[in-house]
């Protein structure tokens, strides 16, 4: 058995342990580095919804990399981590630099569309009925995906927030956000719902 971890541990010891599958490890390393890593994001974008969701979104993406086993250790674990959040920031200005379109790609933002408020009528209207269809599809989520899809999106909870309310990890809430639109989506190609206004 290895060695007792601390939040001190570094890092390239706490990915072992988290690879080993200790989820603590993760939670370590994540409190470790997320302030400086949140500020580089909100320096960047200005707006802390969108940081916290930019940050976010690269935890989730270090954690797919991880599991992935394509993560090379080389001792610069925090700026590979900032790297992929500035990555992801420019994706966020080149996304809003054009118009606002859904495409079908698998990456497809189903909560952004939900948010989206169109101001043509004919539009809403579309728009509101596929809401409908697609808050039907939530309710056949599992529980605990439904859970913390819910407080995500309708009350506008941070991935914190929904972990100590859950009393999960900030790993495990990351974790069924992605299963949860991960199966959404599933539902939304079987149930042919076409995220669309054209």
């Amino acid at each position: 058995m290895k060695n007792k971890i601390t939040p001190e541990t570094s890092d390239s010891i706490l990915i072992e342990h988290y690879l080993d599958g200790n989820e603590i490890a993760l939670e370590y390393i994540i409190n470790k580095h997320q302030q400086k890593i949140f500020n580089f994001i909100y320096s960047k974008v200005h707006d802390r919804d969108i940081s916290e969701d930019i940050f976010q979104e690269t935890f989730i993406k270090v954690i797919k990399t991880l599991k992935n086993g394509v993560y090379n250790e080389e001792g610069k674990f925090l700026p590979w981590v900032m790297r992929i959040s500035h990555n992801l920031v420019i994706d966020f200005f080149r996304k809003n630099n054009r118009i606002k379109t859904i495409n079908s790609k698998e990456e497809i933002d189903i909560f952004q569309f939900i948010s989206d408020g169109s101001p043509n009528a004919e539009s809403v209207l579309i728009n509101d009925q596929i809401i409908k269809d697609i808050q039907k599809l939530i309710q056949e989520l599992p529980d605990d995906q439904k859970e913390v899809l819910v407080m995500r999106l309708y009350r506008d909870m941070s991935f914190k927030e929904i972990a100590e309310n859950t009393k999960v990890s900030i790993n495990t809430a990351l974790g069924r956000m992605r299963y949860a639109i991960i199966n959404l989506r599933k539902l939304i190609k079987e149930n042919n719902i076409f995220l669309t206004t054209k």
